[in-house]
Formats: C-alpha cells, sequence, structure tokens
C-alpha cells in the first residue's frame, strides 16, 4: 500500500517513461494516435468539450456538476488502473516499490502528456493529514460554464478516486480554489471527508484557498 504521506518527496529524477516525444506516436495519413503501447488515443478539440459541457447544461441543469464529478470518480479510478499497469510493465516490478520520487515524476509527465495541464503536490499540510494537488493550466476548467464558485467537478472526482485508490482508504475531495475564478492555479484540498465540512463551507462562503486551509489546520488545534 501506498502512504499519501510519502508522495510528498520533493526530489526529481530524469528518466520518464511518460516523456511526449517517446510517449505519443501518430500516424498523420491516417489520423492516428497511439501510445507507446500501441494503445489508442483520443484527441478532444476544443469544441467538443464546450459542447458537453452546453448539452449537460441543457439537458440536466445544476445536476450537471454532479454528473461531472460522477465521471470524475470512474475516471480517476480507471486512470489509475491503466497508470499502474503501464508503469508496472515498465519497470517489471509492482508500483508500490517505485521510489516516491520516480512515482511523482512519471503523474507529473502523465497528466501534463496527456493535455490535462501540469499537475503538483503541495506538501505543507502532511503533518495535519491533508494533501493539497495543485493543477495549472486546465483544459477542462477553461471551457467549463462560469459560475460563482470553483468549477473543477470533473477533475474533483478523478483525484478524489486516483487518491484513494492508491492510498487504500476512502479519501475525499474539495476544490479550493479555480482560474476561472481568476487563480493562477486550481487547487484540490483531500482528505478524510469529516475533516473536510470546513472546506466545503469555505468554498460555499467563498473564502480563498489560504483561509480555508487556515480553518482545516485550526480545527485540529
Amino acid at each position: 500500500m501506498v502512504l499519501v504521506a510519502d508522495l510528498l518527496t520533493e526530489n526529481h529524477l530524469t528518466a520518464n517513461y511518460f516523456a511526449t516525444d517517446v510517449y505519443v506516436h501518430g500516424t498523420l495519413e491516417l489520423g492516428l494516435l497511439e501510445n507507446r503501447r500501441g494503445e489508442r488515443l483520443l484527441a478532444l478539440p476544443d469544441t467538443l468539450i464546450k459542447a458537453i459541457y452546453a448539452g449537460l447544461d441543457n439537458e440536466t441543469g445544476r445536476a450537471s456538476m454532479l454528473v461531472l464529478y460522477n465521471c470524475g470518480r470512474w475516471w480517476g479510478k480507471n486512470f489509475y488502473t491503466r497508470f499502474c499497469e503501464e508503469m508496472t510493465d515498465y519497470h517489471n516490478r509492482p508500483i508500490t516499490s517505485l521510489a516516491m520520487a520516480e512515482f511523482l515524476q512519471a503523474l507529473r509527465q502523465c497528466w501534463l502528456t496527456h493535455g490535462w495541464g501540469q499537475i503538483s503536490l503541495d506538501s505543507g499540510y502532511r503533518e495535519q493529514g491533508f494533501l493539497v494537488v495543485k493543477v495549472r493550466g486546465s483544459a477542462f476548467i477553461d471551457h467549463a460554464p462560469k459560475l460563482e464558485r470553483p468549477v473543477g467537478f470533473l477533475e474533483t472526482g478523478a483525484l478524489q478516486a486516483f487518491f484513494s485508490e492508491l492510498s487504500g482508504q476512502p479519501l475525499h475531495c474539495v476544490q479550493t480554489d479555480c482560474e476561472s475564478l481568476g487563480a493562477e492555479e486550481n487547487c484540490f484540498v483531500l482528505g478524510i471527508k469529516d475533516r473536510l465540512t470546513m472546506a466545503e463551507t469555505g468554498v460555499e462562503q467563498r473564502l480563498s484557498h489560504a483561509e480555508i486551509m487556515t480553518l482545516l489546520v485550526g480545527q485540529g488545534a
């Protein structure tokens, strides 16, 4: 089992399985994209992403937030499975035996290569039992409908499922800041559900990410 606390080591390695120039292969004549294992990749144009959001809004209204969140959970769980399979096949050993720095670098590059933005982990709240994940340049959030609250419902579900599978325990995820609201990056906080109640309240009150983290840390004082 991988401990979430161990993921916060900020070391860097040079080799990377998901490096774009070796991971993505294309056949221009056939219009095909494949990964280095020969599996098909799908390129989503901006217009399609916008249309998906518009269609959900027309069909489900405010329930689209829950639909996207649940789709994200399905995506995150399956992404974790594929990520582990690729890393295990490449290194010829279980993913749990990899150095944490190697695992983290692969995750960062994987996220970037697939066009989901730049992902990073914040180690500042490790002792309090929270994992802060930041994503900069999210294509999904960039095209989401503008609301007066964070709109990364898809990524909230995906990160919750991914890190729950990784840690072997049910985690909850709350987005506390969003590029759609003018933030430099999207911030997500993961932890035990009961301990994130204040985070959800803070989002409703439109508190900043820093203010919400102060509340979360203070509740354990």
